[in-house]
This record gives structure tokens, sequence and C-alpha cells, in this order.
């Protein structure tokens, strides 16, 4: 159709970047961090081949959660807890913390941050071995709404702040 512009209208914006360097090891803040393709993030244990489910056939070269979940988590919106649940950027072992992405329906979808191109992958489900890790239950706030996991198609630098765009 003439005028029809189908291309997705977000912007969104990266705000907080965490690595570790091994299975259930704390999550580290970086400022900025390198993306190489078809193995993840400079340093983190999925690029490395340390965390937890690496063995598994699942892509996860970097993982993102929306901002927006934690403060509905921190209003208890929808009440899925007995109270509301303060999670700090990185508690949710997720490498990129965005806001004004919308994570759920990029599956399959190209976008860039800074001068990386990641690809979404499938749908992030929490773990009890997350619960278990922070010592709250966190699994049915989580479930539904945990983020993505995503392939790096083109490395780069990513910076907080970075715009996050489709492709």
């Amino acid at each position: 159709m003439p005028g029809d512009d189908r291309t997705p209208h977000w912007r969104g914006t990266l705000l907080h970047i965490h690595v570790a360097p091994a299975a259930s090891y704390e999550m580290e803040p970086l400022d900025e961090a390198t993306l190489i393709a078809g193995r993840g993030i400079e340093g983190d244990r999925y690029c490395l081949g340390t965390g937890t489910y690496s063995k598994l056939p699942a892509v996860r070269d970097v993982t993102l959660i929306e901002s927006e979940v934690l403060e509905a988590l921190a209003r208890n919106d929808p009440p899925l807890q007995d109270a509301p649940l303060l999670m700090e950027p990185g508690e949710h072992r997720r490498n990129l913390t965005v806001r004004g992405v919308p994570l759920a329906h990029l599956v399959g979808v190209r976008f860039r941050i800074g001068e990386a191109v990641l690809r979404g992958a499938r749908l992030n489900f929490p773990c009890r071995y997350l619960e278990q890790l922070l010592g709250r239950p966190v699994y049915q706030p989580l479930y539904n709404r945990s983020g993505i996991n995503c392939a790096i198609e083109q490395g780069g630098r990513i910076r907080v702040g970075d715009r996050i765009e489709p492709l």
C-alpha cells in the first residue's frame, strides 16, 4: 500500500551493562563493553563458556531485560508476590537493562545498540536457580517478563546511554 510504513517506531536506551566471569559470580557493572559476534560480551560467562547454561544449545550471546519490568515489580504490579519486589540492576542476571524497548516483540528482529547489531533469538524465562542465588521468590513475578536472549550478528562497542533502534 503506498505510504504504508511498517518499520517499528520505537527508540530505546541502554541503561545498564553487567557481566560475570563465571556462573554464580556477582554481576559486575560496566560503562561500556565490547560485543563479539556469535560469542557474547567480552569477559562475560557466556562468551567464555563458563555460564550455568553454556552447554545448552540455545542462543544467549547477550540477554536483555526491560527497566519497566523492574519498576512494575517494585510496585507489585500486578500483585504476584506478597509485597513489592526490589531488584537492583544486575541482580536479575541479564546483561543489559534497557528502557523503551518492546523486548517481547523482538524475537527474530534485528536491532542496533551502539556499534553492535543484535537479533532477538527467544524469550528468556526465569529459573529456580535465580531464586536460589537471590534468596527471594522471583520466579513467579518474572515469569513471561524476564527479557530476551539475543544473538550478536555484528560486534562492536556499546556504552551506557546508547540509543537502541530497530533495523
